[in-house]
Formats: C-alpha cells, structure tokens, sequence
C-alpha cells in the first residue's frame, strides 16, 4: 500500500525536474511548461473532490485498482505526447486518478489495530513521500538515458504492475451501509460545517503545501540557469535532499499517537517560514538551496501527518470524506502555489519567488495560531 502511494503521489511529480527538457522539446516557454505542474494539483484537487468520497460508497480494492490503472494511462499519454495539448490532457488525466492514494490514507486508518492508526498512517504517508522524491530523481535520470517522455513511460508501467500486486493481496473493504453519491458529495460540506478542526487544519494543510508548491514550480527553472547550470539528472538528485521528509511521516505519526501532535504541528509551521531564508540563499550558493529544501520538505511532512491524525478522529465512519475535504483544501493551495510560484518566477524571478513563498508561510502561522484556540476550546469543552 506505500509502494502504490508513492507511484500514486510521484506520477504528479516526474514533470517537475524534466519543465527545461519539455520545454525545448516541445517549442514552448519555461512558464507555459511550469503549468503542467499546476494542472496536475488542479486535477488531483476535483479528484479528490469528486473522486475520494467513493471510498465509502464502494468496494474499496476495486476503486484503488481501477483509479490506478486510468493513471497509468494518463501517464501514457503525456509519455507519447509531440505536443503541449496532449501533454497537458494526459497531466489532467493522470493528476484526475492518481487520487487512488487518498483512498489507501484512511484505508490503512481503518485496518489499523486501535491506537496505532497514526502508525498506519506515517507508513503509507512515507511511501507516498519517498515516491514524490524519487520520482523526480528517477525521472531526471531517465530523462538523461532517454530523453523526458521515457521517465512517463516507465512510471506508468510501474502503476500497472502495482496495481496487479495490490489486486491479489488487498482485502476487500467497504462501509456495512453506503451512503449515496449524491448524499455522499453534500455531506462534504456537512463535515466542514460541523467540524471546525477540520477547517483549521484543511488551512493548515492548504497554506504549508501552497508555500512548499512555490518551489516545487520554479526549482528546475533556478537550477537549470544561472549560476548553477544542472541537467535534468542532477536536478532529479537535488530532490532528494527531502529525504528527511519521508522519514519524519513516520516519525510524526508515532508522536501523533503518543499525543505530540500540537507541538509537531507548531515546530513544523515554524520551519516551514524559516526554510525560505535558506532558499534565498540557495540563488548563489548550491548547498543553502539543499538546506533549504530539505528542511521545507521536514515540515511540510510533519504539518501532514499531524493534521491527518486530527482529522481522522473527528468522523471514524467517514474517513474517506473527511480525508476528501481536508485533501481538496491542500491540494487547491498547492495549484495556488505552483500558479503564484510560476508568475513570482516571471515576474521577478528568484528574490519574487522566495517573497511569495514565505509570504504564504506566514499566513501558515495565523493558521495555526487559529487552530491551537479551536484545540483549547474543545479540551474545555469537554471538562
């Protein structure tokens, strides 16, 4: 079930060390390239709206299966594309389905043995993050032996193997009483209203990811120019400088059982802030930029996790929903990101974009300082 969050949650990022190589390949500029990153968050965003909540409607191996398999094809389009327009139809396609991974999150939650559910969860979420660093590491490579397309190509071979795999182990899963599609889809705001934590860390999630998407857009296009001058393969290496990020899932989720959550969510808000100094730095100087993507990496898999381990307790019978709400918030702040990353990048190039990023950090901050007095409320509430 990692292994397929992490092929899931990677296929949305093969494109980001590869936005040069696209660029020149198919005869457009590097901001028309960049947009394939924020089609990719956009349509992860209605998947995840539309998609996700089917995870308590239906049989949940089906689902992952089939949504896993029309990513691979997804994948394949964009691997066989000679024009921007069917890159840009397979990115949509493939960010559409990639969802399969948020409805393995609460998947694990529920199979979970009691009071290791955050366990369960920081083991799929480190998955999921080792596969969003090593596919922009393997793609850059693959893009060095075969050109960019051969990196899509392979990765979605790798989605239909996996989808095989998880079709003969996983067991069959399903709420006892579904609700309808239709009640299903308006209980998303139902959830929403009646939960304010649920608000307070979809914001959370929104504004960390939105931050951290600002790099994720515009980093190819720093390393690639000047002074640095990186081909698509060290590019691909620079990203695993996040490494840190997939191991503190685990870590964060074993902190959230033992009742840590608050105080990794704090530390997390605040790295998140000062990684952008680093970066700024990272304009002249390779090592402050690898500082600087790691620790942001570190953060925004602490702030995650955390807030998943929230927002699974406050509806048990409707994980996939509530994961569905809170999912839409992070990944429409990521599309805001990428977008605000992509003109900070045009307009006034790497200081604009360090600007936006920490900008949306700080916000971040108020965020959180929202969510500690809902916390307080509810501790009081309850005595």
């Amino acid at each position: 079930m990692a292994v397929a969050c992490g092929l899931c949650a990677g296929s949305n990022y093969v494109n980001q060390p590869l936005l040069h190589s696209i660029a020149t390949h198919l005869g457009v500029g590097d901001g028309t390239a960049a947009l394939t990153v924020t089609l990719a968050q956009v349509s992860y965003a209605f998947g995840l709206l539309l998609l996700v909540p089917l995870g308590d409607l239906l049989e949940r191996r089906r689902l992952i299966v089939s949504l896993m398999v029309l990513a691979a094809c997804g994948m394949l389009l964009s691997g066989f594309a000679q024009g921007f327009a069917l890159l840009a139809v397979g990115t949509l396609m493939t960010g559409l389905f990639s969802v399969a991974a948020q409805v393995l999150v609460p998947m694990a939650a529920t199979l979970a043995a009691p009071g290791r559910s955050g366990q369960a969860v920081g083991l799929l979420m480190s998955g999921l993050l080792t596969g969003i660093l090593a596919a922009r590491s393997v793609a850059g490579l693959l893009s060095e032996l075969g050109g960019w397309s051969l990196a899509y190509r392979v990765v979605a071979g790798a989605l239909l193997l996996v989808a095989l795999a998880l079709w003969s182990v996983l067991p069959t899963s399903r709420n006892q009483a579904p609700p309808r599609y239709g009640q299903a889809l308006r209980s998303l705001a139902t959830l929403a209203a009646r939960h304010p934590r649920l608000r307070s860390r979809a914001l959370l999630g929104a504004l960390s990811f939105g931050s951290t998407s600002v790099l994720f857009s515009t980093m190819a296009l720093l390393l690639a120019g000047p002074p640095h001058g990186l081909g698509d393969a060290a590019i691909g290496l620079v990203g695993l400088a996040g490494v840190a990020g997939a191991l503190m899932a685990n870590v964060a989720g074993r902190l959230a059982d033992r009742g840590w959550g608050q105080a990794t969510t704090a530390a997390s808000v605040a790295l998140v802030l000062l990684s952008w100094g680093a970066l700024w730095l990272g304009h002249a100087n390779l090592a402050w930029f690898i500082a600087g993507m790691l620790v942001i990496d570190l953060a925004l898999s602490g702030v995650h996790i955390s807030n998943q381990n929230v927002i699974y307790q406050l509806a048990p019978e409707a994980r996939s929903r509530v994961n569905a709400v809170y999912m839409t918030s992070y990944f429409t702040g990521a599309a805001a990101g990428s977008a605000l990353g992509s003109a900070a990048w045009q307009g006034g190039g790497w200081a604009a974009t360090c600007a936006v990023g920490a900008g949306m950090a700080l916000l971040n901050a108020g965020a959180l300082l929202y969510d500690r007095r809902l916390a307080r409320s509810a501790v009081t509430a309850a005595a």
